[in-house]
């Protein structure tokens, strides 16, 4: 088996459109309206994190089935296989929102109020 060019560390934004005709109505307009975003968009961001928690993107290796296979294939055969609902993987999605909403204001505390700059005459 040969190594693909287009393995990534973990699931790339770009591969959210290659996903929108594996399930049914509901996850295609979620894909559609994701991949309609920018790349920085807090939302794709969501998605790419639940993607990374299906695709167990966090333990694939060099050298597995998985990593040789690829992310798109991998991603596809994933949300293909999906045992449960359309719905369900929304939930997902949502769930995924909230965690990075949740880190990010965690992540905004920690960071101390920065002194004003001295002016100079």
């Amino acid at each position: 088996m040969t190594l693909s060019s287009r393995t990534e560390l973990l699931f790339p934004p770009r591969l959210i459109p290659d996903l929108k005709d594996l399930r049914g109505e509901v996850w295609r307009e979620l894909v559609e309206y994701v991949a309609s975003l920018p790349e920085t968009h807090p939302e794709t961001l969501a998605f790419c994190l639940m993607m990374i928690r299906l695709n167990s993107c966090l333990n694939c290796v060099s050298g597995s089935y998985r990593f040789m296979r690829g992310c798109e294939l991998c991603a596809q055969q994933t949300i293909a296989r999906y045992q449960g609902t359309d719905e369900e993987l929304i939930e997902l999605f949502e769930q995924a929102k909230q965690d990075l909403t949740r880190h990010t204001e965690e992540q905004i505390e920690l960071v101390p109020d920065s002194p004003e700059p001295e002016m100079f005459e």
